[in-house]
Order: structure tokens, then C-alpha cells, then sequence
């Protein structure tokens, strides 16, 4: 494998489409705080530093404090048990991970609570894919902190240079310079949203999941 030896994943708009089930457990959440529903574009713009960091940004945008008590419980309450009510991975995602397998070291980084990480990976039959999972709960802290990413490279044996992160984000582009991996950028991901200022010229990108395939292989997609 010409550019690296391990595949970190961002999970939320990299390997999977949760824009629906997280904007409609956020409007849950408002409804039974007595507020009116936000667009879906508007809680998804807020996706991307874990569930905490969403509750707050969506309670504030509903003029509600966003210190509510157990507003971070509440949420989690209408989201687990729906959170593969809509949710599924990207279209030639599943094959992708499948032509990788056996031959490419994989993981996953998210900041979505390890509970609901795992719920949702076991659920789409994700989980036997990668040989390390880290949510954003655990001890590495939250990207784009770099402890997490590291933790797996040295899991797996490769040094940081040899890894590449794949997300959609400016948290996951922040997480891969932190800790010094290459990094993918999904431009079908929810979370793309970015200039040419923010990049330096050594980002590599994809429009599909089946173009990482061109890009790790070398070689025209074979799917």
C-alpha cells in the first residue's frame, strides 16, 4: 500500500449518513424542553465535536440555557434507541471496507460517545471491520486532540507518517496535522464545509467512498 499502512476512519458523514437521526433526536430534545424544531442544516452544521458540544450549540441557537441539567442525558435518550432509524453507511461504503479487509490495518476515531459508537457499528454490521474503535468519551479526549489517533497507530505498530485519516471535518484535517498523519477528506460528508485558505497542498480528497479504493490501490476502483 503505496501511502499508508492504517485507515482511520471518522465515522458521522465518513462512514456513515446519521444526518437524519441526529437532527431528529436534537428536535426531540427541543420539543420536550417546549422549543419548536431547528432546520436539519442548521443541527448538522453543528455535528462534529461529540454529543455535548452538539446539545449545547443546538440549546443555544433555541434561545435555552445551554448549562439545561441533564440536557446531554435527555438527548442521548431519544438518540440511541433511534440512532439507525434512518443511519446507513454511504453507498459503496460496506464494499470498500469488504476490498480492504485482510489487507489494510482499520479503525475508527469519532467523537460520538463509545456507547452509541458501538451500538451503531454493530448494528450495520461495521464493527468487524476494524481492529480498534475510540469514541469521543474516552480517556484520549475528544479530536482534535491527537491521543486517540496516536493510541491507534502505535496499537497497530505504524508510525504516524504511515497513517491515514479519513474524514470529512475540519476537526478530522485538525487531528491528522496534530499527530502528523496524512489526511483523506470525504467532500461527500456532511461536515465538509471549507475554503482553499485551509489547505496547504497536502490534503487528498475523494467524492465517494469507492474513490479510496484509486487512491490506496493505485489502481481504477475494481468496484
Amino acid at each position: 500500500m503505496a501511502l499508508s499502512s492504517l485507515l482511520v476512519f471518522d465515522l458521522d458523514g465518513t462512514l456513515v449518513d446519521s444526518s437524519v437521526d441526529l437532527a431528529n433526536a436534537v428536535n426531540a430534545l427541543l420539543a420536550e424542553l417546549g422549543r419548536p424544531p431547528l432546520p436539519k442544516r442548521t443541527i448538522i452544521d453543528m455535528v462534529g465535536e461529540g454529543a455535548n458540544v452538539l446539545v449545547r450549540r443546538a440549546l443555544t441557537a433555541a434561545s435555552l440555557n445551554p448549562d439545561t441539567p441533564g440536557a446531554l442525558e435527555r438527548f442521548l435518550g431519544h438518540y440511541d434507541p433511534h440512532l439507525l432509524d434512518h443511519t446507513r453507511p454511504y453507498p459503496g461504503m460496506v464494499d470498500v471496507l469488504d476490498s480492504f479487509a485482510g489487507r489494510v490495518a482499520m479503525a475508527v476515531l469519532t467523537n460520538k460517545p463509545a456507547r452509541a459508537t458501538h451500538l451503531m457499528l454493530d448494528g450495520l454490521g461495521l464493527q468487524k471491520f476494524f481492529r480498534g474503535v475510540i469514541g469521543g468519551d474516552t480517556s484520549f479526549g475528544r479530536k482534535p486532540a491527537p491521543e486517540g489517533l496516536l493510541h491507534l497507530a502505535a496499537d497497530a505498530g505504524v508510525e504516524p507518517s504511515r497513517v491515514m485519516m479519513v474524514g470529512d471535518s475540519a476537526v478530522d484535517l485538525a487531528t491528522a496535522r496534530n499527530a502528523g498523519t496524512r489526511i483523506c477528506l470525504a467532500r461527500y460528508g456532511f461536515g465538509y464545509r471549507f475554503t482553499a485558505a485551509d489547505f496547504r497542498g497536502d490534503e487528498l480528497f475523494i467524492d465517494s467512498p469507492v474513490d479510496l479504493v484509486t487512491l490506496i490501490s493505485g489502481a481504477p476502483a475494481p468496484l
